[in-house]
């Protein structure tokens, strides 16, 4: 359940950083629209932190505690929660 879940709102949480640099972000500083970040923003920071939660809650079941610390790394940043995901199913943090 929880690797499928840390999937789900991995994929998710990706999208949703993606959608806010180039979707949400244009429409604020091109178009005037700056309603559009706060509520992508908001999104994607309850994914963000249901992404962490998920992660910590599969330490010590599913994984090694660097997962936690490597995946907040990989979600700061563009493409990297997908990045991470393929490193989860490969099994590097594995027990």
């Amino acid at each position: 359940m929880i690797p499928r879940l840390t999937t789900l709102v991995g994929y998710t949480e990706g999208i949703s950083a993606l959608c806010l640099f180039f979707v949400a972000m244009p429409m604020k500083y091109f178009f005037g629209q700056p309603e559009v970040v706060t509520v992508v923003g908001s999104i994607h920071g309850g994914l963000f932190v249901a992404y962490l939660m998920i992660l910590m809650a599969g330490v010590g079941g599913h994984w090694n505690k660097m997962a936690v610390l490597h995946g907040f790394i990989a979600a700061s940043i563009p493409f990297g929660p997908f990045w991470f995901d393929g490193k989860l199913k490969a099994g590097k943090y594995a027990l």
